[in-house]
């Protein structure tokens, strides 16, 4: 008995645990995103495609 309090233990201390540690991964990636306005963006965007291999 005593080891399936032991694992019920370890499944919800994981259950909690692992939320959490995605909560702070998404967060420490919203911080260092950078910020542009929308044309900078968008010729990023354009700048990521090549004109020759898309199929017309």
């Amino acid at each position: 008995m005593p080891a399936m309090t032991g694992l019920f233990l370890v499944v919800v201390l994981l259950a909690v645990a692992a939320p959490l540690a995605l909560y702070a991964l998404v967060r420490s990636e919203h911080d260092q995103r950078n910020e542009m306005d929308r044309e900078t963006a968008e010729r990023l965007a354009r700048r990521d495609t090549d004109d020759d291999s898309r199929v017309r």
